[in-house]
């Protein structure tokens, strides 16, 4: 069958009378599944109407209604618009919804997530463990009525705190100055994680058969990390191997996370805008960029036409810069000396300059707002950019190219290993890079435009081979077309103001459900934003796509030799801020 051109064509509804509805409520969209009929309208969506893509699975507590219902939002990697679907079940302990995995693999980690932080029980997952909290957690913090050990209100800003300015410390509420609230019974100084058996024998379902002829060996484990450079912050994984090759292996997250999506329904929309920054704090601008498209789809409010121009200037220099730094720090991980890694550097230095010109900050930009951006671009900034794009960021992108595409080492330890081909990249839920490196032209600039992106003329870089080199080398196709870009954004660009809307201290943010998404650096960002009508969102969910991308690490891995997983880890490009959020 066709896929149809517009999801608007779809109606669920007269093709599944008995168990779809449509979601009525005003501000939301989608349709309503019955939770025994999930898995059949899913793989209908999927093989018949085209919807390949899983891109985002979150749960929702609607407290006073005494239910709990979970989100799915589906895109197809041909382009166009997205399509959700919903399962409402009442509110028990534990809440019951039927596993994706067997449709989507990239369901995984994000039903992993919302079990983990939601207590929604996923039935047919094969491995529903915690994700981001550690074993011995007690509750799901997510839940409407989770109260942790210091709570003192529901929403910022607190009346404890504000307007008079009094507050105490929440740590002098409790003598041992510690907000861990342990299980009932539960002994800290007998402790013995129960977990370590369970992620172990996680490992043991995904095993690889011994051919005939193989020597006999002893499968042993391996932990890569939590404090491994290599794994590129605080990731552990646990890698099962036979002799040198990897049959299995399990990453184990969370020693870095802060539960953001918590934070974010403490506070108000606009205090969010810096939370975001610390995500994936290599693009603070693209982050900015996700939330804010997010929150005006919910204010329906124009943007500025100069910042829609600021915003794709900052976002694509943010790609650029973070690509250089792919390329670099991958020649370091390959161990080789830091003079790549010095050239790479280089660049975003001057890059950082351009945003601390325009932001005050080097990484913690805090730059866009609703209806556009804080304040315009200084001239001598723009004549910098300019001298940037137009004269130096070209002629470097080459230099280094031609440094490093002439090594033999080099070549010849990314030619020919194999990452992902398109099917598995699309299966896991993978975009960005890794999946236009497979064969996919799927980039959310093109596919799903948002801004002002359909102005430019530009090429959405795609290789064929889904090995190291090409998933190497597409980030110099990348930076090119950035380039391009971003000389036509600073040629078009208009005078004009840099907001829409007034100074902005408090946004009222009419109720209902928006999902924005954008092409970062890494692949599509998405945020799930549930408004009430109030100051703070009832419900701010991230899409990261470090963490999603994670999903498909096992299946990259598995049969390769151990001295390749360092590699193939980099070649995801993850951000553990971004990944434990």
């Amino acid at each position: 069958m066709t896929a149809p051109d517009s999801t608007t064509t779809i109606d669920l509804v007269a093709r599944f009378p008995d168990f779809v509805t449509a979601d009525a409520r005003p501000g939301f969209s989608g349709f309503i599944v019955k939770k025994e009929n999930l898995v059949e309208v899913a793989t209908t969506l999927r093989d018949e109407f085209g919807f390949d893509l899983l891109s985002n699975v979150t749960g929702v507590d609607y407290l006073a209604d005494n239910k709990m219902e979970v989100v799915y939002h589906l895109h197809r990697t041909t382009g166009g618009p997205g399509l959700v679907i919903k399962v409402q079940v009442e509110r028990v302990d534990p809440v019951e919804v039927p596993s994706l995995i067997d449709v989507w693999a990239g369901a995984d980690f994000q039903e992993r997530e919302a079990w983990d932080l939601m207590g929604i029980k996923f039935i047919g997952h094969p491995d529903l463990r915690r994700i981001l909290m550690w074993e011995g957690f007690e509750g799901h913090p997510l839940r409407k009525d989770y109260k942790e050990a210091f709570f003192e209100e529901e929403v910022k800003p607190f009346k404890s705190r504000w307007p008079d300015g009094k507050h105490t410390y929440a740590e002098f509420k409790n003598p041992f100055r510690d907000n861990l609230k342990f299980p009932e019974g539960f002994d800290p100084d007998k402790y013995a994680p129960q977990s370590e058996d369970d992620l172990y024998f996680s490992l043991e379902r995904s095993s690889m058969k011994k051919e005939e002829g193989d020597l006999n060996t002893d499968h042993i484990v391996v932990n890569m990390g939590p404090h491994h450079p290599s794994t590129h912050g605080v990731l552990r994984v646990a890698v099962e191997l036979d002799g040198e090759t990897i049959t299995s292996l399990k990453p184990v997250m969370g020693y870095l996370h802060r539960n953001h999506d918590k934070i974010g329904e403490r506070n108000t929309y606009l205090q969010i805008i810096p939370y975001t920054d610390r995500l994936d704090y290599f693009n603070s601008m693209a982050n900015n960029f996700g939330y804010v498209t997010t929150v005006e789809k919910l204010m329906n409010i124009p943007v500025a036409e100069r910042a829609e121009y600021i915003r794709v200037i900052m976002a694509e220099l943010s790609r650029v810069q973070n690509h250089l730094i792919f390329i670099g720090m991958l020649i370091n991980d390959l161990g080789s000396m830091y003079t790549p890694s010095l050239y790479a550097f280089e660049e975003r230095e001057l890059i950082l300059d351009i945003f601390e010109a325009v932001s005050g900050a080097r990484m913690m930009c805090n730059y866009f707002r609703f209806g556009g951006v804080v304040r315009d671009i200084p001239e001598d900034a723009m004549q910098k950019i300019k001298d940037l794009v137009f004269d130096r960021l070209q002629a470097k992108t080459d230099e280094m190219e031609r440094f490093l595409n002439e090594n033999e080492v080099l070549v010849a330890r990314l030619q020919g290993v194999h990452v992902l081909n398109a099917e598995e990249a699309i299966h896991h839920s993978v975009t960005g890079p890794v999946l236009r490196a497979a064969g996919v032209p799927y980039d959310l600039r093109r596919a799903d435009p948002y801004s002002v992106y359909d102005r430019f003329d530009f090429d959405v870089a795609v290789r064929y081979n889904g090995d190291m080199y090409d998933n190497y080398l597409i980030r110099f196709d990348e930076i090119r077309q950035s380039l391009r870009i971003l000389e036509q954004a600073l040629k078009q660009i208009p005078e004009g103001p840099i907001n829409s809307q007034k100074p902005q201290y408090q946004v009222r943010v009419p109720a209902g459900e928006a999902y924005g998404r954008i092409e970062s650096p890494k692949g599509e960002l998405g945020f799930y934003v549930v408004s009430n009508g109030k100051p703070n969102p009832y419900r701010y969910h991230v899409r990261a796509p470090s963490f999603v991308n994670l999903t498909a690490v096992e299946t990259m891995c598995k049969g390769v030799k151990i001295a390749d997983f360092v590699a193939l880890l980099a070649m995801l490009d993850i951000v553990m801020g971004e990944v434990d959020r």
